[in-house]
């Protein structure tokens, strides 16, 4: 083992966000007597954040270069039975990879808050919430454990509902953090479902210690059934990425919770939390690698939600819905790349992702900005000679985001979809269409987005709803060009969306940087063969790019977008009109809230009056509670008749007493 890791860096990694996280919540805000300002507030913060990004490049250089490795218990915090139940740290290349990536878009979300939230009044407050959800997240991506796993994955499900609900003044962010929060424990459920059953049939939390009994695992059935429990597993722990990574059915919480300020969007939703159960379940490829049935159930449900979550982005006008909705799209190619047993590929994709995903999220806060608040796109257009640094960083994150070779999304993707096609499970023809058509939509519905808001004519003077904004004379000013603070972490965003899927793509992909982190049974499961097989170099595969259907569906897409919105604006009414039900159930996100919300929530409500009524009031308080002190007061009510205090009384009674009981002896014999 290295000497290069120790103990002391690997902790301080995670905990100098949440010294800054402390310092901020507790010295910046009334809780503490706001005995730091604003400045000290973000300088403690964003040191905190530098410092972990700094020690998580110099933990990935020893990774990836001298080939250290750190697998060791930091802290027993109980011993229960057999069972130990342990903080510990587990550093290999996913997670040196991680590291670097949460850390680093967490720096940018940092810097670019000062700007974004300069007006705000929880401005201290906020920046305590996400260095505090950076160690949240970093605590679970360097785990060696599922106990410490869990922790990880709770608080980051919990400081999101802080974050989403952040303006807690506002309805609708209240109802979407409740929103997420309950969607969440839905996902949490199975989850712990799963560690429970790994920790009962394994006798172990620890990762390896658990990888080391797969061969006994598989053998088992699940008592009372004929299921396999490994099956029963891995289903149970991908419950729980559904949920956290918003899988469909569970993706409801997703586009909601961009009622919160624009950094978490590309903090949470972007590059990090939604990305948990990704991670997961590359992490735990050697359990999932057991079980086909658990790998084309990842499959179809990734497939679900790369295309029809795809499809809701392109009626949305919400200028940071497009992207959540592109979020969610792209969750599903990572999700099919796992059910392909390519987890390599997923999470490369995860990587490549989270810099240009961020880099949108944060284009669209800029755009937000430079328009005074306003976020429909319709009343936007032309943007580009107002707001040009917003604009090229936008284009690259868009090209990057579409599969443009050479761009860094163009090599994730395109791996994403060769691996789906050499996949045999029995989901995967399904899942190849829906990742082939999502190709169209994907380019379709970002292209749409940029024309409307960067090109075309000037239409932010024409919002009906400028005089209600956030800025009462936004009608009257031109859109402008955020300062330094915003632009700095667009431009540091923009270079790797370029640069960092040519420059990782062999090391990660096709060497052996995840050799040790990601196991796949290559005798059963090929697609990773196969796409070794044709890889020769990313030049060559950005050459090849430019004949393949990916990139036509894409230039497709592009070329749609600019005749539908640029050159003939009249043909998308004419088709809404054509295709109104179809435009309906766009609308009503295919009615999914509504489901929740009177079949599965009221259906909620009425079991929960039922049981509050029959069982507790009736059943509880009626029958055990107050049905008990009535009964002993009638019996005490007959009994006390007998009590007379004469002696005669209590004579009469014995000798009546004898007679019975001699009456009963006589007639058994």
């Amino acid at each position: 083992m290295s000497q290069t890791l120790s103990v002391a860096t690997l902790l301080a990694v995670p905990l100098a966000p949440l010294v800054g996280a402390i310092a901020a919540g507790v010295l910046g805000t009334k809780f503490g007597g706001n005995t730091i300002g604003r400045r000290m507030s973000h300088s403690l913060t964003i040191l905190g954040v530098l410092l972990s990004f700094l020690l998580s490049v110099f933990t990935l250089k020893s990774v990836a270069l001298d080939g250290a490795r750190f697998n060791e218990t930091i802290y027993t915090w109980m011993v229960v039975g057999g069972l130990k139940m342990e903080i510990g740290f587990l550093v290999d290349g996913l997670t040196a990879m991680m590291m670097c990536v949460v850390s680093f878009v967490s720096l940018m979300v940092h810097i670019y808050t000062i700007g974004y939230m300069e007006e705000d009044e929880g401005y201290n407050r906020f920046f305590a919430y996400i260095s505090l959800f950076t160690f949240s997240m970093l605590m679970l991506v360097m785990s060696n454990n599922m106990l410490q796993l869990f922790f990880g994955w709770e608080a980051v499900g919990l400081v999101s509902y802080l974050l989403i609900g952040f303006w807690f003044n506002k309805p609708s962010a209240i109802f979407a953090n409740m929103k997420a929060f309950l969607v969440n424990r839905v996902g949490d459920f199975g989850f712990i479902l799963g560690i429970g059953l790994l920790a009962a049939y394994a006798g172990t939390l620890n990762y390896a210690e658990t990888f080391a009994k797969t061969a006994e695992l598989s053998k088992l059935m699940l008592p009372g059934t004929n299921w396999m429990l490994i099956t029963v597993i891995c289903i149970c722990l991908f419950v729980g990425a559904m949920g956290k990574s918003a899988q469909f059915p569970l993706h409801v919480w997703l586009p909601d919770s961009m009622e919160g300020p624009t950094p978490i969007s590309a903090l949470i939703h972007a590059a990090t939390m939604v990305t948990a159960g990704i991670f997961m379940v590359a992490r735990m490829s050697p359990l999932f690698e057991l079980s086909e049935t658990a790998l084309n159930f990842v499959l179809v449900i990734g497939g679900i939600t790369a295309l029809f979550m795809g499809f809701l982005g392109i009626i949305q006008n919400d200028i940071k819905r497009v992207v959540a909705y592109s979020t969610l799209s792209q969750l599903g190619y990572m999700t099919v790349a796992l059910g392909a047993s390519a987890y390599s590929v997923a999470v490369f994709h995860l990587m490549t992702h989270a810099f240009f995903k961020a880099l949108l999220f944060l284009a669209a806060g800029s755009v937000i900005m430079g328009v005074h608040h306003n976020q429909d796109i319709r009343w936007m257009g032309a943007l580009r000679k107002y707001m040009p640094i917003t604009w090229i960083t936008s284009l690259i994150g868009s090209l990057a985001l579409i599969g443009t070779p050479l761009f860094s999304g163009f090599y994730s993707k395109d791996e994403i979809i060769m691996a789906v096609h050499a996949s045999h499970l029995p989901g995967s023809g399904f899942a190849y269409f829906a990742v082939l058509a999502g190709v169209f939509v994907t380019a379709f519905y970002s292209f749409r987005l940029y024309f409307l808001v960067f090109h075309g004519t000037e239409r932010f003077e024409q919002n009906p709803d400028s005089h209600h904004g956030h800025d009462s004379h936004a009608a009257h000013h031109h859109p402008h060009e955020s300062p330094w603070v915003v632009t700095v972490p667009l431009i540091l965003l923009a270079i790797p969306s370029v640069l960092i899927g040519f420059i990782t793509i062999t090391p990660m992909l096709f060497g052996s940087f995840f050799a040790d982190s990601i196991f796949v049974n290559a005798d059963i499961h090929k697609a990773m063969e196969v796409l070794r097989e044709e890889f020769h170099g990313p030049v060559q595969l950005a050459v090849h790019g430019l004949t393949a259907a990916p990139f036509w569906l894409a230039l497709a897409g592009v070329v749609s977008a600019y005749y539908m919105y640029m050159v003939n604006p009249a043909l998308p009414a004419a088709i809404k009109r054509n295709v109104m039900p179809i435009y309906k159930l766009l609308e009503n996100k295919y009615y999914m809230d509504w489901f929740n919300e009177n079949v599965l929530a009221r259906g909620a409500r009425g079991l929960g009056v039922a049981l509050w009524k029959g069982g507790d009031q009736a059943l509880i308080d009626g029958a055990a509670v107050n049905g008990s002190w009535r009964a002993v007061g009638w019996i005490s009510g007959v009994v006390r008749k007998f009590q007379t205090g004469y002696l005669y009384d209590y004579a009469l009674t014995m000798v009546l007493g004898i007679f019975v009981l001699m009456t009963y002896f006589v007639w058994l014999k």
